[in-house]
């Protein structure tokens, strides 16, 4: 299953997602999307999963939910917006993957891109970094992977260009 994962949109959503996702099976947004037109334009376009981050509203949060726990091909997935990455996890999150032993952990927030191993949970942990304009990240990313007998595989990272190009046409 072909995976395209986002997060931090703060409303705003670049046409380049549609073809850098064009070959995956699912979306998945891991938070802030600051728009419920942003979570509509994705879920039109691919079915997806999102949690809602900080800034989201009534709408989205009725939507969505804090936490995701679902399996795809035979990997266990946890993804929230909010909870720190191996060795900083924060106690809400710490329990959880203590108690749900997933093998993927995902989360947003930070705006920091970050893909690492938490060997001691045998688990890989992926913050796709920001692909809004909002936050002081430089660059704003995506990933783009592969879930297949339990395993992420085939792992891209995409820049979609720096947080400063404004395009109003792509703002919801």
């Amino acid at each position: 299953m072909r995976i395209g994962l986002l997060s931090d949109t703060h409303g705003f959503l670049d046409n380049d997602i549609y073809s850098y996702f064009k070959s995956c099976d699912e979306i998945w947004h891991a938070g802030d999307l600051g728009s419920i037109e942003v979570l509509d334009a994705l879920a039109e376009f691919k079915p997806t999963r999102a949690v809602y981050g900080n800034i989201d509203d009534e709408k989205i949060r009725a939507a969505t939910s804090l936490n995701q726990i679902f399996e795809v091909q035979e990997l266990k997935v946890f993804m929230t917006h909010i909870g720190g990455y191996p060795g900083r996890y924060n106690s809400r999150v710490r329990q959880i993957i203590e108690e749900e032993h997933p093998g993927l952990y995902i989360c947003g927030h930070s705006h920091i891109l970050k893909v690492i191993p938490d060997k001691k949970r045998s688990l890989l942990h992926i913050n796709p970094g920001a692909c809004g304009h909002h936050g002081f990240h430089k660059m704003r990313t995506l990933v783009r992977f592969v879930i297949e007998a339990s395993r992420v595989t085939n792992l891209e990272v995409i820049e979609l260009g720096p947080r400063g190009r404004k395009e109003k046409k792509n703002t919801l």
